[in-house]
């Protein structure tokens, strides 16, 4: 005869998934996501833009003096254009991520902040003009910039940045290329 006994462990084991599945239903709901238009130039007479996309998980720590640290997540597609004469490759496109810490203001209307990332990057060419070539496709990217959030709703973000562009000496030539970006975002 079989018997139909329920061992403790599965309505124990069903309470932790539900519980895990709630948590993780409430954590999606506090990540914030933003779309991100960038304009610069670079010191070799490259113009860019960007679009962006970013994802800020609301990870907040080490609060002091009414500031505090968080983590950032983006992605970028860049269009890359030169007008030298000596152009091999006067559109470039760049594909990349990169993880950000900004040290922002708590709580107000106006909301400043610092931030620093390191990302990468992939390029479609690596030839821009007969003497600039970044060696490989495969870039490192890192930023410095300032800037505030903004908005009853915190909704609105500018900024400034300087990037740092160098494959890290992967592969010769590598003269990097630095970029001085304003950008703009609207926070969902």
């Amino acid at each position: 005869m079989y018997k139909n006994k329920t061992p403790w462990h599965r309505p124990l084991s069903r309470l932790v998934v539900c519980v895990a599945l709630g948590f993780v239903s409430a954590a999606a709901h506090a990540d914030r996501f933003g779309v991100q238009i960038a304009g610069g130039v670079a010191n070799r007479d490259i113009k860019k833009i960007d679009l962006g996309l970013s994802w800020d998980p609301d990870l907040i720590w080490w609060e002091t003096g009414g500031f505090h640290f968080t983590f950032i997540g983006e992605g970028h597609v860049s269009y890359w254009h030169t007008t030298e004469d000596n152009a091999v490759h006067p559109s470039i496109w760049e594909f990349g991520i990169t993880p950000v810490v900004r040290f922002v203001k708590s709580a107000g209307y106006f909301r400043p902040f610092i931030e620093a990332g390191v990302g990468v990057r992939l390029l479609s060419h690596t030839r821009i003009t007969e003497d600039f070539s970044v060696g490989s496709a495969f870039q490192f990217a890192d930023m410095v910039g300032v800037g505030m959030i903004f908005g009853a709703r915190q909704n609105y973000q500018v900024g400034f940045r300087f990037q740092h562009m160098s494959n890290g000496g992967i592969k010769e030539p590598n003269p990097g290329i630095n970029f001085s970006q304003l950008y703009l975002q609207y926070n969902f």
